[in-house]
C-alpha cells in the first residue's frame, strides 16, 4: 500500500500533522486539476459527488489543522484561470461560488447560522427564495445605458474570459433593454435543453465531430468557441438569476429583483418560490426533484437565498461564498424520470433481457436513456431469493422511476413512485415467445432468466454469437468487428462462423463484391480476406471460447484445452460423455474450475445435432492447434495432476495454481484416481479423506514448496 493511499483512507480525526500536510497538498493538486477540467477545458473527469467529497475533506482538514492551510488553498479559489485564447475582463464585482448542503440537516444548519449572525430568533419570520440550480456555464452580462457592451465567463471569480461576440448569438440574451439602470450587470447560466443536446450530438456524430457527455459540457464548449459562427449554430439559452455591479437597485428583495430582470426581457426560472421556513424550503426542493426529468434542462440542486437584500448586505461574504445563500445538491447518483417502454433483447445464449427505455435524464454527469431491468422477477418486484425488492413494487410502462448508476457505470432502477402511476397502467407481461424468431422462451427450474429455444435459427442469437466469435479474446479477425458482422448477416453473406471462412470462395474471389459495398474499398477488402486466412490456424482454447458455449469463459476454456490437449480428444470425450455419471463425466469435473453446470452445458452443446453440425462445419475450415502446456523438463510435477485443498498460508490459491501449471502440472479441482499429488493446508476435509482412501500422495504447503524449490 502506498503512503498516499494510506493517508487517503484515514479519517480526518486519525491524521497526524505530517499526514495532514501531505493530504492537503494532494487535495490541492487534485482539486486544481478538476477545476481546470471543468471550468477551463469543459471536460470534467470527476463526478460532482467526487469533486464535492474532495472539497469537503480539504475543508475538514483545514478546520482541524488551521496552521497548515496552504497559500493556494482550494477553499480560497473559484473556477479556473481564464484561457489564453480569449481576452480578459476584470469583474467589477467578484463572481463567487456557493456553499453546499447535501442533507436536510445541512439546510437547517444554514438557517441557524443566518439567524445567529443576524440575531433573529427562531420564532421570528425570515423569508428565503428557492430556485433550481441550473447545470450550465456561469456568465456575466454588462449593460450600459441599456446596451450590451460585454459578456464574460466566471473564470477565477476575479477575471473572466471575454465571450461578448459569442453571447450576442444567444437568442435569450437581449441586445438592448429599456428602463434599466445606467449600469447593469446581469448574471446567470448558459445552458442547453435536453432535446437540443440530443439533436446536437446526433448532428456531430453524423459529420464525425466531437460529441458531448452531457448538456453542461455541450453548453460550455459551445460558448467558449473562438469562432462565434460556431456558437451561433449551437442552440444555447440563458437563465438570469443574479446581478453584479448596479448603478441603482433593482428592488428591495431577491424575489423582486428577479421579477425586474424578467421585466427587462430576461428568461428567469418560473419555479423560483418564496419560503417562510426550512420545512417549506425542503418541501420545494423535493417538489423540484420530482419534476426534474420533465423540466427539459439539467439541474443539480436547489439554491436558497435570503430574500431581503438589506439582510444580504449585512450577512456579506466569506472568501469565496456568500453567507446568505447555499446550494442544496441532489444526490449525484440518483434521478427521477419516466419509463417510456420496456424492450426485450435476446443475447447469444438465448437469454431474454428486459431493458428500460427512459426519458433522458442526467445521472452523475452522464445522460441516461436506458437502464437494465435484469429479468422478469426484478420487474415484478421480486429478488433472486423470492423476497420482495422495492417493497414489492413492480415496474410498469409509464411509471416514474428513480435511476442510479451502479458503480457509477450501469444505470439501474432503484424505486418506483406509485403516487404518479397512471390508473390504467397494466403489469408488464413477460413474453414466453422469443420476439426475434417466435420460438418458445422457457425458464428452467432454478434459472432466473427465460431463454429462447430457437438456437441458431434465432437471428438475434446468431448475430450475438457471431459477434462473440470475432471478439478480441476469441478469433479476433482484424477488420471484422460487431458492425461488419451485423452487416454481413443482414445481407445473408454470413449466417454461421463457418461462413466467414468460405466468404471469399462463395463470392468468386469476393474482392469485387465487397469493395463495392459502403465502407469498403479494394484495399480494405483484401486485408479482410488476408486476416480471415490468418485465423484458419487457431489455438484450441480460442476455438473453444469462440464457440460461445454457455458458462464457458476464456479462463475455463484455457483450462479445459490444457486438460484434453487436442481437439480430437476433447471432441471425442464430450460426444460420448453421459451427463451426471461415468468416467468421462468424472474426468471433466476434475478440471479445475469446471462444475456440474458447465460440464452439462459443454456436453449438451456437443450432443445437440444442429449445434454439432455447425461446429463440425467450422472445424472443417480450421487447423486447430493443440494446447501447449509449459513443462519444465526437470520439474518433478511435469505431467502430473495436482489438487490444492484447505488454506494456503504462504501464497494465494491463484498463485499456487499458476506456479504448478508453469511447471507442467495439470491442476484439478477434485480428487480422483487420476490425481497424483494432493497439497493439503489447514482445514482440508473430504478431499484429503478421499486422497487417503485412494493412496494418493498428500503433502502440506511446506512439502509442496520444498518439492518445487529452485524451479
Amino acid at each position: 500500500m502506498t503512503r498516499q493511499t494510506h493517508i487517503e483512507k484515514l479519517s480526518v480525526d486519525a491524521l497526524t500533522e505530517v499526514e495532514a500536510a501531505a493530504e492537503l497538498a494532494r487535495l490541492a493538486a487534485l482539486i486544481a486539476q478538476a477545476n481546470q477540467d471543468y471550468h477551463g477545458n469543459d471536460a470534467p473527469q470527476l463526478s460532482d459527488a467526487d469533486y464535492d467529497a474532495l472539497k469537503r475533506r480539504n475543508q475538514e482538514i483545514e478546520a482541524r489543522f488551521p496552521d497548515l492551510k496552504l497559500d493556494n488553498s482550494p477553499s480560497d479559489q473559484i473556477g479556473a484561470t481564464p484561457s489564453d485564447g480569449f481576452g480578459k475582463i476584470q469583474h467589477a464585482v467578484r463572481m463567487l461560488s456557493l456553499g453546499n448542503a447535501f442533507i436536510d440537516e445541512d439546510v437547517q444548519d444554514f438557517d441557524d447560522r443566518v439567524r445567529k449572525y443576524l440575531g433573529i430568533k427562531d420564532a421570528d419570520p425570515l423569508i428565503y427564495t428557492a430556485e433550481p440550480k441550473i447545470d450550465g456555464l456561469s456568465l456575466s452580462l454588462r449593460y450600459e445605458n441599456g446596451r450590451l457592451i460585454q459578456a464574460a465567463t466566471r473564470g477565477d471569480g476575479a477575471v473572466g474570459e471575454n465571450v461578448t461576440a459569442n453571447a450576442r448569438t444567444i437568442s435569450t440574451i437581449p441586445q438592448k433593454i429599456a428602463g434599466a439602470p445606467a449600469v447593469l450587470e446581469v448574471r446567470g447560466e448558459v445552458y442547453m435543453s435536453s432535446d437540443d443536446f440530443a439533436a446536437l450530438n446526433a448532428r456531430q456524430a453524423d459529420i464525425g465531430g466531437k460529441t458531448f457527455a452531457n448538456p453542461r459540457n455541450a453548453a460550455a464548449g459551445s460558448l467558449r468557441q473562438l469562432d462565434p459562427e460556431i456558437t451561433k449554430q449551437r442552440p444555447l439559452m440563458f437563465f438570469a438569476y443574479a446581478w453584479g455591479e448596479l448603478s441603482a437597485p433593482l428592488a428591495d428583495t431577491q424575489f423582486g429583483a428577479i421579477r425586474a430582470l424578467q421585466h427587462f426581457g430576461f428568461q428567469t426560472n418560473s419555479l423560483t418560490k418564496k419560503c417562510a421556513s426550512t420545512e417549506e424550503m425542503i418541501a420545494h426542493y423535493q417538489s423540484i426533484e420530482a419534476k426534474r426529468a420533465d423540466l427539459g434542462y439539467d439541474i443539480d440542486g436547489v439554491v436558497y437565498k435570503v430574500d431581503d437584500l438589506d439582510l444580504q448586505k449585512r450577512l456579506g461574504f466569506r472568501s469565496t461564498t456568500p453567507r446568505w445563500a447555499i446550494a442544496h445538491k441532489f444526490p449525484a447518483e440518483l434521478a427521477w424520470t419516466k419509463l417510456t417502454d420496456i424492450e426485450i433483447q435476446v443475447g447469444r445464449t438465448g437469454a431474454l433481457s428486459p431493458v428500460a427505455r427512459l426519458q433522458p435524464v442526467t445521472v452523475g454527469g452522464v445522460v441516461v436513456s436506458n437502464a437494465t431491468l435484469h429479468n422478469e422477477d426484478y420487474i415484478a418486484g421480486r429478488g433472486g431469493d423470492g423476497a420482495d425488492i422495492r417493497e414489492g413494487r413492480d415496474v410498469r410502462i409509464g411509471d416514474w422511476v428513480q435511476i442510479y448508476r451502479a458503480g457509477d457505470v450501469i444505470p439501474k432502477i432503484k424505486d418506483v413512485d406509485l403516487s404518479r402511476r397512471d390508473k390504467d397502467a397494466q403489469p408488464f407481461v413477460f413474453p414466453n415467445i422469443c420476439p426475434e424468431c417466435g420460438s418458445a422462451a422457457i425458464r428452467e427450474d432454478g434459472d432466473a432468466v427465460r431463454r429462447c429455444t430457437g438456437g441458431l435459427i434465432c437471428p438475434a442469437q446468431a448475430v450475438e454469437r457471431l459477434k462473440h466469435f470475432v471478439s478480441r479474446t476469441a478469433f479476433d479477425i482484424d477488420g471484422l468487428g460487431a458492425k461488419q458482422v451485423e452487416q454481413f448477416y443482414m445481407d445473408g453473406w454470413v449466417q454461421t462462423p463457418a461462413d466467414i471462412f468460405t466468404l471469399q470462395q462463395r463470392y468468386g474471389q469476393g474482392l469485387q463484391q465487397l469493395k463495392n459495398r459502403e465502407g469498403w474499398g479494394a484495399k480494405s477488402a483484401q486485408k479482410l480476406f488476408e486476416a480471415i486466412e490468418d485465423k484458419r490456424s487457431i489455438p484450441l482454447r480460442k476455438l473453444l471460447f469462440g464457440l460461445g458455449i454457455r458458462h464457458v469463459g476464456d479462463t475455463n476454456a484455457g483450462l479445459i484445452a490444457n486438460h484434453y490437449g487436442s481437439w480430437d480428444v476433447l471432441e471425442t470425450a464430450l460426444a460420448t460423455a453421459e451427463i451426471g455419471q461415468g468416467p468421462v463425466w468424472d474426468d471433466l469435473l476434475s478440471v479445475d474450475g469446471v462444475g456440474a453446470v458447465m460440464a452439462t452445458s459443454l456436453i449438451a452443446t456437443f450432443q445437440n445435432p444442429s449445434e454439432r453440425a455447425s461446429i463440425d462445419k467450422l472445424v472443417e475450415q480450421l487447423n486447430v492447434q493443440d494446447a501447449i502446456v509449459a513443462a519444465a523438463l526437470d520439474s518433478p510435477v511435469a505431467g502430473k495432476t495436482v489438487v490444492f485443498t484447505g488454506t494456503l498460508e504462504k501464497m494465494s490459491r491463484a498463485e499456487a495454481k499458476a506456479r504448478a501449471e508453469s511447471l507442467g502440472a495439470k491442476v484439478s479441482g477434485s480428487v480422483s484416481a487420476k490425481t497424483d499429488i494432493l497439497i493439503a493446508g489447514p482445514g482440508a476435509g473430504s478431499k484429503a479423506t478421499k486422497a487417503e482412501s485412494l493412496g494418493i500422495l498428500t503433502i502440506d504447503e511446506d512439502g509442496w514448496l520444498a518439492m518445487i524449490d529452485g524451479l
